[in-house]
């Protein structure tokens, strides 16, 4: 396996993982055949290359690893797990446990609060 260094390829296997990420697999063969049927690449040696680096390219956005590439169902992912409100807030505690030269600080700036120490 050598890496692939021709940005026309580099590029359109970014799209095609963009758009098509939902039908896509982590095996050589089937997106090789997916390829084939989504896009007009004539040379059997460019296809292979574009199917090689989709593959490749697959398996490292499931991972997780690829930071430049938009996918739609990611994204709204990450969004819903940003709009998170816990049901309990760290804030709604009755009494904050400090340690004893947190104390000391809070003595000494004068701050007002319920703090016990630990």
């Amino acid at each position: 396996m050598s890496s692939v260094k021709n940005k026309n390829v580099k590029n359109a296997t970014v799209k095609i993982v963009e758009k098509y990420y939902s039908r896509l697999d982590d095996d050589f063969y089937f997106n090789k055949l997916f390829i084939k049927d989504v896009t007009q690449i004539h040379s059997k040696r460019l296809r292979n290359q574009v199917a090689g680096y989709v593959t490749r390219l697959y398996k490292r956005v499931k991972k997780g690893t690829v930071k430049s590439i938009y996918i739609k169902k990611h994204e709204e992912e990450r969004i819903k797990r940003e709009n998170l409100v816990p049901t309990k807030s760290i804030m709604d505690v009755d009494k904050v446990e400090v340690d004893p030269v947190t104390m000391q600080m809070i003595k000494e700036y004068c701050y007002m609060g319920n703090y016990v120490l630990k």
